[in-house]
Protein backbone atom coordinates (compact mmCIF):
# COMPACT_ATOMS: atom_id res chain seq x y z
CA UNK A 1 0.00 0.00 0.00
CA UNK A 2 1.40 3.69 -0.95
CA UNK A 3 2.42 5.69 1.75
CA UNK A 4 2.82 9.30 1.42
CA UNK A 5 5.66 9.17 4.34
CA UNK A 6 9.60 9.42 3.54
CA UNK A 7 10.88 5.97 4.29
CA UNK A 8 13.31 6.05 7.51
CA UNK A 9 13.00 4.58 10.94
CA UNK A 10 10.94 7.31 12.20
CA UNK A 11 8.15 7.10 9.88
CA UNK A 12 7.53 3.38 9.81
CA UNK A 13 6.92 3.37 13.13
CA UNK A 14 4.89 5.86 13.14
CA UNK A 15 3.21 4.73 10.61
CA UNK A 16 3.45 1.30 12.38
CA UNK A 17 1.18 2.98 15.44
CA UNK A 18 -1.17 4.24 12.55
CA UNK A 19 -1.33 0.76 11.53
CA UNK A 20 -2.50 -0.62 14.73
CA UNK A 21 -4.59 1.72 15.93
CA UNK A 22 -6.81 1.09 12.52
CA UNK A 23 -6.65 -2.34 13.15
CA UNK A 24 -7.88 -1.80 16.48
CA UNK A 25 -10.73 0.29 15.50
CA UNK A 26 -11.91 -2.05 12.92
CA UNK A 27 -11.94 -4.90 15.69
CA UNK A 28 -14.05 -2.39 18.09
CA UNK A 29 -16.51 -2.03 15.11
CA UNK A 30 -17.30 -5.86 14.87
CA UNK A 31 -17.49 -5.99 19.09
CA UNK A 32 -19.67 -3.15 18.40
CA UNK A 33 -21.43 -5.10 15.88
CA UNK A 34 -21.92 -8.02 17.84
CA UNK A 35 -23.06 -6.02 21.12
CA UNK A 36 -25.93 -4.19 18.83
CA UNK A 37 -27.20 -7.34 17.43
CA UNK A 38 -27.69 -8.38 21.04
CA UNK A 39 -29.28 -5.03 22.06
CA UNK A 40 -31.98 -5.75 19.35
CA UNK A 41 -32.90 -9.36 19.96
CA UNK A 42 -32.57 -9.05 23.66
CA UNK A 43 -35.40 -6.25 23.16
CA UNK A 44 -37.02 -8.11 20.76
CA UNK A 45 -37.74 -11.69 22.23
CA UNK A 46 -36.29 -11.60 25.63
CA UNK A 47 -37.59 -8.08 26.74
CA UNK A 48 -34.11 -6.32 28.54
CA UNK A 49 -31.55 -4.18 26.95
CA UNK A 50 -27.75 -3.67 27.60
CA UNK A 51 -28.90 -0.51 27.98
CA UNK A 52 -26.27 2.29 26.93
CA UNK A 53 -24.80 0.05 23.88
CA UNK A 54 -26.23 3.38 21.72
CA UNK A 55 -24.04 5.86 23.68
CA UNK A 56 -21.23 3.99 23.39
CA UNK A 57 -21.66 3.82 19.59
CA UNK A 58 -21.44 7.27 19.31
CA UNK A 59 -18.66 7.68 21.17
CA UNK A 60 -17.14 4.82 18.82
CA UNK A 61 -17.68 6.76 15.90
CA UNK A 62 -16.52 9.75 16.45
CA UNK A 63 -12.97 8.35 17.92
CA UNK A 64 -12.66 6.06 14.82
CA UNK A 65 -13.71 8.78 12.64
CA UNK A 66 -10.47 10.64 14.11
CA UNK A 67 -8.10 8.16 13.69
CA UNK A 68 -9.47 7.10 10.14
CA UNK A 69 -7.74 10.59 9.00
CA UNK A 70 -4.65 9.50 10.22
CA UNK A 71 -4.66 6.36 8.79
CA UNK A 72 -6.50 8.02 5.30
CA UNK A 73 -3.72 10.52 5.15
CA UNK A 74 -0.32 8.11 5.47
CA UNK A 75 -1.96 5.91 2.86
CA UNK A 76 -2.73 8.90 0.28
CA UNK A 77 -6.88 7.73 1.10
CA UNK A 78 -8.62 11.00 1.61
CA UNK A 79 -10.37 12.30 -1.65
CA UNK A 80 -8.85 14.69 -3.75
CA UNK A 81 -10.53 16.47 -6.68
CA UNK A 82 -8.30 16.40 -9.18
CA UNK A 83 -10.19 16.80 -12.53
CA UNK A 84 -8.11 20.43 -13.29
CA UNK A 85 -4.54 19.61 -11.40
CA UNK A 86 -3.82 17.10 -14.14
CA UNK A 87 -3.87 19.66 -16.87
CA UNK A 88 -1.07 22.03 -15.13
CA UNK A 89 2.82 21.62 -15.24
CA UNK A 90 4.51 19.17 -13.07
CA UNK A 91 6.00 21.87 -11.18
CA UNK A 92 2.57 23.92 -10.69
CA UNK A 93 0.85 20.61 -9.41
CA UNK A 94 3.67 20.44 -7.06
CA UNK A 95 2.78 24.06 -5.68
CA UNK A 96 -0.38 22.90 -5.17
CA UNK A 97 0.30 19.97 -3.52
CA UNK A 98 2.77 20.94 -1.11
CA UNK A 99 -0.30 24.16 -0.55
CA UNK A 100 -3.32 20.91 -0.13
CA UNK A 101 -0.87 19.31 2.85
CA UNK A 102 -0.11 22.97 4.25
CA UNK A 103 -3.81 23.63 4.48
CA UNK A 104 -4.65 20.17 5.62
CA UNK A 105 -1.89 20.93 8.32
CA UNK A 106 -3.47 23.88 9.12
CA UNK A 107 -6.87 22.24 9.90
CA UNK A 108 -5.80 19.35 11.80
CA UNK A 109 -4.17 21.57 14.37
CA UNK A 110 -7.05 23.54 14.78
CA UNK A 111 -9.46 20.72 15.10
CA UNK A 112 -6.99 19.48 17.79
CA UNK A 113 -6.82 22.71 19.33
CA UNK A 114 -10.59 22.89 19.50
CA UNK A 115 -10.99 19.30 20.97
CA UNK A 116 -8.46 19.82 23.64
CA UNK A 117 -10.48 23.12 24.80
CA UNK A 118 -13.87 20.50 24.57
CA UNK A 119 -11.88 18.56 27.15
CA UNK A 120 -10.51 20.83 29.57
CA UNK A 121 -14.33 22.15 29.87
CA UNK A 122 -15.76 19.07 30.58
CA UNK A 123 -13.26 18.35 32.84
CA UNK A 124 -13.67 21.53 34.41
CA UNK A 125 -17.09 21.51 34.84
CA UNK A 126 -17.14 17.55 35.69
CA UNK A 127 -20.02 16.90 32.92
CA UNK A 128 -21.61 13.53 32.91
CA UNK A 129 -23.57 12.43 29.73
CA UNK A 130 -27.24 12.63 30.60
CA UNK A 131 -27.88 8.87 30.02
CA UNK A 132 -28.19 5.59 32.04
CA UNK A 133 -24.36 5.25 31.80
CA UNK A 134 -23.89 9.01 33.19
CA UNK A 135 -20.31 8.25 32.03
CA UNK A 136 -17.46 11.32 32.64
CA UNK A 137 -17.26 12.67 29.08
CA UNK A 138 -13.80 13.66 29.51
CA UNK A 139 -13.22 9.94 29.25
CA UNK A 140 -14.29 9.15 25.80
CA UNK A 141 -12.59 12.77 25.03
CA UNK A 142 -9.39 11.80 25.97
CA UNK A 143 -9.56 9.24 23.46
CA UNK A 144 -10.96 11.73 20.95
CA UNK A 145 -8.54 14.49 21.50
CA UNK A 146 -5.49 11.65 20.98
CA UNK A 147 -7.00 10.89 17.69
CA UNK A 148 -7.06 14.35 16.74
CA UNK A 149 -3.25 14.96 18.24
CA UNK A 150 -2.27 11.99 16.14
CA UNK A 151 -3.86 13.44 12.82
CA UNK A 152 -2.56 16.67 13.23
CA UNK A 153 0.97 15.76 14.31
CA UNK A 154 1.16 13.48 10.81
CA UNK A 155 -0.46 16.50 8.78
CA UNK A 156 2.34 19.10 10.05
CA UNK A 157 4.83 16.41 9.44
CA UNK A 158 3.50 15.35 5.77
CA UNK A 159 2.95 19.12 5.16
CA UNK A 160 7.10 19.73 6.43
CA UNK A 161 8.53 16.74 4.10
CA UNK A 162 6.30 18.57 1.09
CA UNK A 163 7.57 22.04 1.63
CA UNK A 164 11.57 20.56 2.12
CA UNK A 165 10.82 18.38 -1.18
CA UNK A 166 9.35 22.04 -2.87
CA UNK A 167 12.74 23.99 -2.07
CA UNK A 168 14.79 20.97 -3.11
CA UNK A 169 12.86 21.04 -6.23
CA UNK A 170 11.89 17.43 -6.37
CA UNK A 171 8.89 17.62 -8.09
CA UNK A 172 8.32 14.63 -9.30
CA UNK A 173 8.93 13.05 -5.59
CA UNK A 174 6.89 15.83 -4.26
CA UNK A 175 3.83 14.87 -6.85
CA UNK A 176 4.19 11.10 -6.80
CA UNK A 177 3.56 11.37 -2.60
CA UNK A 178 1.44 14.00 -2.00
CA UNK A 179 -0.84 14.07 -5.03
CA UNK A 180 -3.89 12.13 -6.11
CA UNK A 181 -3.32 8.41 -6.55
CA UNK A 182 -3.65 7.44 -10.00
CA UNK A 183 -6.44 4.89 -10.76
CA UNK A 184 -3.94 1.80 -10.81
CA UNK A 185 -3.02 2.96 -7.50
CA UNK A 186 -6.67 3.01 -6.35
CA UNK A 187 -7.13 -0.24 -8.05
CA UNK A 188 -3.98 -1.96 -6.21
CA UNK A 189 -5.07 -0.28 -3.06
CA UNK A 190 -8.16 -2.02 -2.52
CA UNK A 191 -7.26 -5.40 -4.48
CA UNK A 192 -4.04 -7.84 -3.67
CA UNK A 193 -3.19 -6.86 -7.66
CA UNK A 194 -0.59 -5.35 -9.01
CA UNK A 195 -0.72 -3.61 -12.58
CA UNK A 196 2.21 -3.11 -15.13
CA UNK A 197 3.24 0.21 -15.43
CA UNK A 198 1.23 2.28 -18.47
CA UNK A 199 2.61 2.38 -21.43
CA UNK A 200 5.34 5.20 -22.89
CA UNK A 201 3.26 8.11 -23.24
CA UNK A 202 0.68 6.89 -21.66
CA UNK A 203 -1.61 8.83 -18.94
CA UNK A 204 -1.62 6.93 -15.77
CA UNK A 205 -3.83 10.03 -13.77
CA UNK A 206 -7.85 8.31 -15.98
CA UNK A 207 -10.55 10.51 -14.20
Amino acid sequence: MRSVLPSNAFTRAFQGVIDALAIACGWWLIALSALTCVEILGRKFFGFSLQGVDEIGSYTFAIITAFGFSYALVTAGHTRVDFLLSRFRPEVRALLNAAAMVTLAAMAGLAAYRAWHVLADSRALLSTAPTPLATPLWWPQSIWFAAWALFALAAVFAAAHACVLLAAGRVKELNKRYGPQTLEEEIESEAPVHLPPPAAGGNGAHR
